[in-house]
């Protein structure tokens, strides 16, 4: 018995691989894909295709197969179109994985960043940085008052200072400097978002999601430190715990170390840029419970 079953494994070992690589691609894309937009729109792509080959091959509907198997080529194009964001998303975000990076963040930059956080937190100035890496976000720097001057502290307290012309929207740091200020980000369209998030940190991860730049919010309600990375939101940090993490994911690149219960959600959706970050009486108005 154990013969026939090592030439059972040699005569068809490629067809069991062939099984196993794609139900892992189905299984993680649909993780990837769950929850979103997309998703409804693929589900009742799926829902009418099995449909009607389903009826075409119990009823022998010639002429209704013959469509479906004719309509399938041109279906694959359509999913490209229709999945443009998510694909896009999905790309960067493996161009953007540790292995392939060549972003290393300086200490004395991190050391700087991480003091002015914890006086922005201090002081209850509301605060959204974003960290540049390898994905090139100057279109959103485009929307701001370009700066293009060393990173300091007092600098950052300046720009966030509540009564400072510059102090809405987010800044964007680029090799250790600050590259412009007031710049508008999206804002995450996630379905399954806490709602208790408001647009600073939805812009925060609106960022995230359209690039590998790690963002920075600080709440000018409660000074409470969050940081959005990767498509996910790590919140209620301490100036102590907020400079370990910041420095895990900047310089080793340890983006998975923080307990599920801490991450928002994680399903996407397509972006849009009509809502967009983003002014503290906004965010005062539309979230009833401040973070």
């Amino acid at each position: 018995m154990l013969q026939d079953f090592l030439q059972l494994w040699f005569k068809s070992w490629r067809s069991i691989l062939e099984i196993i690589l794609l139900s892992v691609g189905i299984y993680y894309g649909y993780l990837y894909f769950r929850g979103t937009r997309g998703a409804k729109v693929l589900t009742g792509l799926a829902v009418v295709f099995l449909t009607l080959t389903l009826i075409s091959t119990l009823l022998n509907l010639v002429v209704i197969g013959w469509l479906v198997r004719s309509f399938s080529v041109f279906l694959a194009i359509a999913l490209v179109v229709i999945f443009q964001p998510e694909l896009r998303r999905g790309l960067a975000e493996l161009g953007g994985h540790p292995i392939f990076s060549l972003t290393s963040e300086k200490r004395e930059t991190i050391h700087d960043l991480a003091e002015a956080v914890t006086q922005l937190a201090n002081k209850q100035f509301g605060a959204l940085i974003a960290i540049e890496r390898d994905t090139s976000i100057r279109v959103y720097e485009e929307t701001g008052v370009t700066l293009d001057s060393d990173f300091s502290v007092e600098l950052l307290l300046s720009v966030f200072h509540p009564k400072a012309a510059l102090h809405d929207g987010g800044v964007i740091i680029r090799n250790g400097r600050i590259a412009a200020a007031a710049c508008i980000f999206p804002v995450s369209q996630r379905e399954t978002l806490d709602r208790s998030l408001g647009l600073r940190h939805r812009a925060a991860l609106g960022i995230t999601e359209e690039s590998d730049a790690v963002a920075i919010v600080v709440s000018e309600e409660t000074g409470s430190i969050s940081i959005c990375h990767r498509r996910r939101i790590e919140r209620n940090f301490t100036p102590e715990t907020f400079r370990q993490r910041i420095g895990e994911i900047l310089l080793h690149g340890r983006y998975e170390e923080a307990p599920p219960e801490e991450l928002a959600r994680e399903v996407d959706i397509p972006l849009t840029r009509d809502n967009a970050l983003v002014s503290h009486q906004e965010e005062r108005s539309n979230d009833s419970v401040a973070i």
